[in-house]
């Protein structure tokens, strides 16, 4: 029949569809796809795999077993060879596309949204070029579509866009971002690109159609996708690759439990929740578990069944009670984000230089996680305090947008020709009555002195005399400032009077102690300012 025709093509071009955006792609209703899928499905040349991530439900993924790569080669009179060659069918294909299949699944919705209102659709993955994947319009105007994921590097991914902008360009880049502060950040990368860009947070992208979730690079409005497609320019760029060197036929999947699983099939066998968690585990290495459960706002008892799969699997380590990540789930996040796995191990591997001898920070592999175990008392602290601000904001509100650990928490920005930057412990978004009310965490533990205090404050000086903090958050961020005890936070309100009215830049500092935090919690009549001694809470006047 035409359709299972029409599928096995579609397949062949796109591997691991799910029956809507099959649908979308193949131009037949969902009900035809479903008997097609089925029909082969039972004659053995389809199979399916199971998948969900956090931005996308449970559905079933297909793609082709070997006697449908026979099939596919027979009916587009090609040898084997050659169908794989000409399409990402291959074993090396297929594990690449695995081990990204949450991005790939985003992607495919994306793809399936614009079928929805420009049909019919030419697609293309990409192994190594800057973009992920390439959509060509039916009169042949191309989209290059580029992800960037949550642990992607800073300077890699600004390398990787430049790359994109060197490149022949498409009739408009789609970029898809983790959360609207790197979404400020590429669209300011590229605002010069030769073509239109633009950009849309990958949640709201997963969405659907029906969302007015992009802006281009320029600063527009938000727009819908059908009027993003509206500005696509008359451009055509489709770049080759080179073809794999190796033509391998892929074996047909077969799924095991997770003790045996090879990593490339962790994104098809774990659960929403198990992704989640290992994400939280790699923003907040060394957490404990009791922090982990409040920022889950699950029980203990939760916390243990969603660990035991991830702990079976080598994804998630705990040492000392506390939670890494593994080397293994290290390679899965860094691969899923295109991101160089020996990099995240040499930055952030738990594993010990030398395995006979006791747990200590000049033991571990990574360097930055060597540093977070060698002040252990202090990032237990900042552990302590976004666990507090997620368990308050789950009970009492306002929601919790964005939590970013401290090597994303760094802002840049040029002053004097030359390069600046702040690095708190944290920052956060809160969105209070539709507004966002960002924030950057400072937790003090040897800013004692007058002097050390004036040192600590000078970036946040420089820093807000800009109008960076604006640009790169669309609003002041409050800086939070927390020490463990009274007599220092009342110290370090005077020094800031002073320092701020000699520099004459308001910085709006929110400065609190411990005790008083435990006691009325982050959002709570637990902060001090500059111009008023009574505690108050954070957000109770504009930032």
């Amino acid at each position: 029949m035409k359709v299972e025709h029409d599928l096995l093509r579609v397949l062949g071009e796109a591997p691991f569809l799910d029956p809507l955006e099959a649908a979308a792609l193949s131009g037949w209703s969902r009900g035809a796809v479903y008997a097609a899928a089925r029909k082969l499905g039972e004659a053995g040349f389809v199979a399916s795999l199971p998948h969900a991530s956090e931005l996308v439900a449970p559905t079933q993924r297909y793609s082709l077993t070997r006697a449908g790569l026979h099939r596919l080669a027979e009916q587009e009179g090609e040898g084997l060879c050659e169908a794989l060659r000409s399409r990402p069918l291959t074993a090396h294909w297929q594990r690449l596309l695995l081990e990204r299949l949450d991005a790939v699944a985003v992607i495919y919705r994306l793809a399936a949204a614009i079928a929805d209102g420009a049909w019919p659709l030419r697609f293309r993955w990409y192994r190594a070029q800057p973009m992920d994947a390439a959509v060509a319009l039916p009169d042949g105007r191309s989209l290059f579509v580029v992800r960037q994921g949550r642990t992607a590097d800073r300077t890699s991914f600004a390398k990787r866009l430049w790359r994109l902008r060197e490149g022949p360009p498409p009739g408009a880049y789609l970029v898809l971002v983790p959360d609207a502060v790197r979404l400020r950040h590429t669209a300011r990368l590229m605002a010069q690109a030769s073509a239109p860009a633009f950009l849309a947070l990958e949640r709201d992208a997963a969405a659907g159609s029906g969302t007015r979730a992009w802006r281009s690079a320029a600063g527009s409005p938000s727009l819908s996708l059908g009027e993003v497609l509206a500005h696509v320019g008359d451009r055509r760029a489709w770049p080759q690759e080179e073809p794999l060197a190796r033509v391998t036929v892929p074996r047909d999947i077969r799924l095991t439990g997770v003790r045996r699983a090879p990593v490339w099939l962790f994104p098809a066998l774990l659960r929403p929740a198990e992704k989640h968690v290992l994400g939280l585990i790699a923003d907040w290495p060394w957490i404990a578990p009791a922090h982990l459960g409040r920022l889950l706002g699950v029980s203990a008892r939760r916390v243990s069944q969603i660990l035991q799969p991830l702990e079976a699997a080598a994804l998630a380590n705990r040492v000392s009670g506390r939670l890494v990540l593994g080397d293994r789930g290290l390679a899965l996040l860094a691969r899923r984000d295109r991101s160089a796995v020996h990099l995240a191990r040499a930055r952030w591997s738990a594993r010990p230089l030398d395995p006979s001898a006791p747990l200590a920070w000049r033991n571990v592999t990574g360097r930055r996680s060597r540093q977070l175990l060698r002040t252990i008392e202090h990032t237990a602290a900042v552990h302590w305090f976004v666990a507090a601000l997620a368990e308050q904001a789950l009970e009492h509100g306002p929601e919790v947008v964005q939590l970013d650990p401290p090597h994303r928490a760094s802002r840049y920005f040029r002053d004097g020709g030359a390069v600046h930057s702040v690095h708190p412990d944290a920052f956060g978004v809160l969105e209070t009555d539709g507004e966002p009310r960002p924030f950057f965490l400072e937790w003090e533990r040897r800013a004692v002195r007058p002097s050390t205090m004036a040192t600590r404050l000078a970036p946040y000086l420089r820093y807000y005399a800009s109008q960076r903090p604006t640009d790169h958050h669309g609003a002041r961020p409050a800086v939070l400032v927390v020490f463990d005890d009274e007599v220092a936070a009342h110290h370090f309100l005077r020094v800031a009077a002073a320092e701020t009215k000699r520099a004459r830049v308001d910085v709006p500092l929110r400065v609190s102690h411990r005790a008083l935090l435990e006691q009325e919690g982050p959002l709570g009549a637990a902060w001090r300012t500059v111009a008023a001694a009574e505690p108050s809470r954070p957000w109770h006047q504009s930032t």
